[in-house]
């Protein structure tokens, strides 16, 4: 073991050596090894640092939240309070949403707010996202059970109603009925799935109980409404019995409602830009197989240009695995050489992409991996026939070229 030890010094040495001895030849050949890598790092790490910013943004969105639309059909126009209390007692349904919307107006001691946005909701949307109220309080089940009057409205509502006004506990007239502000939306209320889907109006928003918004728009049915989910792993199933009685509901007309199950979506998404990562990494590889072979191509003029070192070494009594050793440990110096290089400028780069994109830079641990022992395993696998040659080289041949 001591005296491999030693020659694994030894051989270490003199490749640095012979490295150093020829910086501008060095220079180029790692330069494939230097590009390889960082298109490696770059693609990977840019991709990955995109994909799980728009997978945070989508999660946020959508995370444990099945959205059911309702077409209805000739004898069935939507859901009535029977069928939502099914859905709601099934397993792993935490809460159910009925969305219920229209355009109004409203007004407050004469001034008229024209294209307002009137939901109604039930308590569940509010229970199921802790941060959606700035002020006041939330819509609660009471409110449901008795249909009350109360509101809650946005900032862009409050602002254009009460002016320079406190709104909570005030009158506001929502599509000719007098309802109570009881609180007011926090200014990033908006990343709930619906209200990104949603367009927006000029005038805001008001959320009422949904059995009032219901009474509002002359209809005793829901066409729109959103299950939060207990445990997302469980949604495929849940989506299944929940498929179940739409099926019994609307005498079994596929065309009559429609499901999006957002963990579904969101795993899909995942496994497209997992491929496009795969893809992409073994595109840029291909730089990297270009930079072997320029590291093949200088190992072996290296070994016609010390043809005379050999010989004398191994009349010398150098033994063949000794000089294969060192050819091969030269090879492989300059490949992780070059590897470490690119895996440097190949982070910086994702990092200023990142900056330019404005989205979250995220060290890619496995991309660093991949480029370390892909950088390492060419120059093994190129620098193996130039070494083989220089160990098999008869020394007699090499001393006559002095």
């Amino acid at each position: 073991v001591k005296e491999w030890w030693k020659m694994l010094k030894e051989s270490i040495r003199m490749s640095w050596q012979n490295i150093r001895g020829n910086k501008m030849r060095t220079f180029l050949t790692m330069l494939g090894i230097i590009i390889g890598v960082t298109a490696i790092i770059a693609l990977i790490t840019t991709v990955g640092s995109a994909t799980g910013e728009i997978t945070s943004q989508f999660s946020a969105l959508g995370a444990g939240k099945v959205s059911v639309s309702i077409n209805g059909t000739t004898i069935k126009h939507g859901l009535n309070e029977s069928d939502l209390a099914h859905i709601a007692a099934l397993d792993n349904v935490a809460g159910v949403d009925p969305n219920v919307s229209l355009r109004t107006y409203a007004a407050q001691d004469g001034q008229l707010v024209e294209d307002v946005t009137l939901e109604g909701r039930s308590s569940d949307y509010f229970s199921a996202q802790d941060d959606l109220i700035g002020r006041g309080r939330a819509l609660k089940a009471i409110d449901m059970d008795r249909s009350s009057h109360v509101c809650i409205i946005d900032q862009t509502l409050a602002s254009a109603a009460f002016p320079n006004e406190d709104p909570l506990g005030q009158s506001l007239i929502l599509h000719g009925q007098q309802f109570t502000v009881v609180g007011v939306l926090s200014e990033d209320s908006g990343n709930d799935l619906m209200a990104a889907m949603s367009a927006s109006s000029d005038g805001g928003k008001a959320i009422i109980p949904y059995p009032a918004a219901m009474r509002l728009s002359g209809s005793n049915t829901v066409q729109s409404l959103t299950l939060y989910l207990k445990d997302s792993s469980l949604s495929s199933e849940t989506v299944d019995n929940v498929k179940q009685l739409l099926d019994s509901a609307f005498n079994y007309r596929d065309s009559a409602y429609s499901i999006i199950n957002l963990d579904s979506l969101l795993d899909t998404m995942n496994s497209i830009t997992g491929m496009m990562t795969t893809m992409l990494a073994g595109i840029a590889s291909i730089a990297l197989l270009v930079g072997g072979i320029g590291i093949m191509n200088m190992m072996l003029v290296s070994v016609s240009e010390r043809t005379t070192e050999i010989g004398l070494r191994k009349a010398l009594g150098a033994r063949p695995g000794l000089i294969q050793m060192q050819f091969l440990m030269e090879s492989v110096m300059l490949s992780l050489m070059g590897g470490f290089i690119g895996i440097l400028v190949g982070n910086l780069v994702s990092w200023m992409i990142a900056m330019a994109l404005d989205i979250t830079f995220q060290l890619n641990a496995g991309a660093i991996t991949l480029a370390f022992v892909f950088s390492a395993s060419v120059g093994i696998l190129f620098g193996w026939a130039p070494a083989r040659k220089a160990s098999r080289l008869n020394p007699i041949d090499a001393l006559r070229s002095m």
